[in-house]
């Protein structure tokens, strides 16, 4: 967290647009408060953020005082502030300072931001500026999230342009929005995403106006529709900000615990309502011959034995040696998820276990059937019960004695008839494969 809020204005010019200038409020984590005060070392994902129809950025002081201290940079352009703004035009803006902010901080060195903007992004906005962070993320790739409040339905239409946003996006409608009511707007935005992972989250008993700060304008035309808000405008923003910083975390700064409370908060808080597309499930591996496959992700990280694999980072592998194989998978972050485990066992003899005498008795068995060894030295062994795929099923500690024969019984009685592996492997490494038929 960081105490301290930094504030600078700044007005860029895009050159692909006739050098349109963009005037900007940025604030950042600073040290201390105060105006182009120095940024906090270390490097931050950037948020632009788009303002209401004829309202000011300052209205939403009560999102830049709940990001930044999470530790973002959080943009508000001040442009098509007037009574007839040019959608596209403000959608065009949003996008720009994402990639201005990060150039700047990349090339410029005298720039209040070198040095502190990393790759990760959010666009966002409130009513206007929600519908226009459609059309700024309209196939858009080159940011990483976006989260709309009250988002009112542009000309170009934000409906139209959701079908081109494939950034995972958060929606968040008021209950009671006579505005730019939920059914009309935020509900067809949502459904028309083509974002891999969505969600909506509906403020029960919020309004339109309640997601910023008092503006007369945004609250004169709340005033001349119905229904209103039966929340205040603490507990709209309370809930608005428990949802989006938690959306964030996840998305900008790899906070893998926060997704779960992301989905805990959806299906469980009282105050909202909500649902939620991100197919990301554990990936699945099977095994197939002598190569392991994963079910389709974004990302692959191979592991034996609890140890990452060097190279081992595409949906399919082909093991090298016996041993216990999954997979970590990832999403739209780096935040892994991991699969079920196979235990790879290679048929026949590997590494012939040093003992004078292994007998297996009866073979065929029914029910339960005798592993008899005599070791050559005293030495830990492991005795498993494999199926011939390599799930194994049971397991056995035991000892090799010099000279000594000693046995183990293995219990049967459960399993269905068929054939399967016993694994006999010692703790310097020796194994022997013995096969079982279990009628």
């Amino acid at each position: 967290m960081y105490a301290a809020i930094g504030h600078t204005q700044i007005t860029y010019t895009d050159p692909a647009r006739a050098n349109r200038a963009i005037q900007t409020e940025i604030y950042y984590p600073a040290a201390t408060n105060g105006d182009d005060v120095p940024v906090s070392a270390g490097t931050y994902p950037v948020i632009v953020f788009g303002h209401g129809f004829v309202m000011v950025w300052s209205a939403y002081q009560n999102i830049w005082e709940a990001l930044v201290p999470q530790g973002y940079i959080v943009a508000f352009p001040r442009t098509e502030g007037n009574i007839s703004p040019n959608h596209a035009d403000f959608g065009a803006d949003l996008a720009y300072l994402v990639g201005k902010l990060q150039s700047e901080s990349a090339t410029n060195m005298s720039s209040l931001f070198y040095g502190h903007v990393n790759s990760r992004s959010a666009i966002m906005g409130h009513s206007m500026g929600g519908g226009s962070s459609f059309l700024a993320a309209a196939g858009n790739t080159s940011i990483t999230t976006m989260i709309s409040l009250a988002a009112a339905n542009t000309n170009p239409s934000s409906i139209t342009a959701a079908a081109q946003v494939s950034v995972p996006s958060l929606v968040i409608a008021g209950e009671f929005d006579c505005v730019a009511p939920p059914a009309q707007h935020q509900v067809p935005m949502y459904d028309s995403l083509a974002s891999a992972c969505k969600a909506y989250v509906q403020i029960d008993g919020g309004g339109h106006c309640f997601f910023a700060e008092t503006n007369f304008n945004c609250s004169f035309g709340e005033g001349t529709c119905s229904p209103n808000p039966t929340i205040s405008r603490i507990e709209q923003q309370d809930a608005t900000q428990d949802m989006a910083i938690l959306w964030l975390a996840y998305y900008l700064k790899d906070d893998c615990q926060a997704w779960t409370r992301f989905g805990d908060s959806l299906s469980q808080s009282g105050r909202i309502t909500g649902q939620m597309s991100c197919p990301m499930p554990a990936p699945v591996i099977s095994q197939n011959a002598n190569q392991l496959t994963s079910t389709t992700a974004t990302t692959y990280q191979w592991f034996l034995n609890g140890q990452p694999i060097a190279g081992a980072t595409s949906q399919n592998y082909t093991p090298t040696q016996n041993g216990q194989y999954y997979v970590q998978t990832t999403y739209s972050n780096n935040c892994p998820v991991t699969s079920n485990t196979i235990n790879w066992l290679s048929t026949g003899i590997t590494q012939p276990l040093d003992a004078q005498l292994i007998n297996v008795y009866p073979n065929p068995a029914a029910g339960e059937c005798t592993v008899e060894y005599t070791g050559l030295r005293d030495e830990a062994l492991t005795i498993s019960l494999h199926t011939l795929t390599g799930r194994c099923l049971q397991t056995t500690q035991a000892r090799l004695a010099a000279g000594q024969m000693r046995r183990t019984i293995l219990d049967l009685h459960t399993l269905p008839a068929g054939a399967y592996l016993i694994v006999l492997q010692t703790a310097s490494g020796q194994q022997q494969v013995l096969k079982l038929i279990h009628e």
